[in-house]
Order: C-alpha cells, then structure tokens, then sequence
C-alpha cells in the first residue's frame, strides 16, 4: 500500500464548497389545453439533455412550492411570444397582470405577486414559450446555457 500523497498547497477538502446547487426549473402548464402544454411538452424533451436541471412539472392549480425567498426560475407560455424568451424581474410584473387566457394564468400570477409583497419569494425569471407552434429548442438551449453559467456564477 502506497502513502497518501501529500496535499496540495491551498487546497481544503470541503464538502460544502465542492457540492454544486442544482438549478431547478418549475414547468406550469396543462395538458389538456393546446395553448397550455408547451412548457410540459419541453421539459419532457429537455430532461435528457439536462442532467444538472432539476424540471419539475406542477399540475393547474397547485400550490407553488416555493421555499421562503428562494430565487425561482420557471417555465410557461406566454401570450404574445413567438420564440421562446428570458423574462426577468422586473419585466415579470408586466406579464402577470391581466388579460388572463385561463384560469391557471390567473392563479400562478396572483400566488407570484402575492409572495413577492410578503417577501416570500426571490427573483423570479422566466422561460417563456410561445401558445402556439413548433417550439424553437436551439433557442431554448441557448436560454439554458446563460441559466446554468449565471448559477454557477452565483448571480
């Protein structure tokens, strides 16, 4: 048996500071609703190729599992887009206020906005996609690129 080798100057092993937090994507949709289905639809395509996301897909009317001011990313469509889009606050607020398409949207906005003012909630940032359409995946993978470097990046 061979000695240990020797450690490097500067270097600690720290569980904490090697373990990565994986990036978690909410999906909201319905799939029972062609203008409703695309952010489902996708994160079905997409769990393959992102290993390192953690997709998590909420049915209509749950309620959001948030953590207590975590920053949140999610996906879901939106009315007006043709390609998919980064939304980011505050450009989320715009979004969230009326003309509603289904019941769902009415929900998910008022339970974000609502968070937001009692402080629950952290940045939130949204994949939008398109109602309707082919959905534009290198468009997307582009999205997932800058997502991944800035939580790397810790910003």
């Amino acid at each position: 048996m061979s000695p240990p080798l020797p450690k490097k100057a500067g270097t600690t092993k720290n569980k904490s500071s090697t373990k990565c937090r994986q990036l978690k994507v909410y999906a909201f949709g319905n799939e029972d609703l062609e203008c409703d289905r695309q952010a489902i639809t996708a994160i079905k395509n997409l769990r393959e190729k992102y290993s390192n996301i953690n997709f998590v897909a909420l049915k209509p009317n749950a309620d959001l599992p948030f953590a207590d001011g975590e920053d949140v990313v999610i996906m879901d469509v939106v009315a007006g887009l043709t390609q998919p889009e980064l939304i980011r606050d505050p450009q989320v607020q715009k979004i969230l206020t009326p003309p509603r398409s289904t019941v769902h949207d009415f929900d998910l906005g008022f339970q974000l906005a609502y968070l937001k003012k009692l402080g629950r909630l952290g940045r939130v940032t949204i994949i939008g996609l398109p109602m309707s359409g082919k959905l534009n995946y290198a468009r997307i993978h582009s999205i997932f690129k800058k997502l991944v470097a800035q939580d790397m990046q810790g910003s």
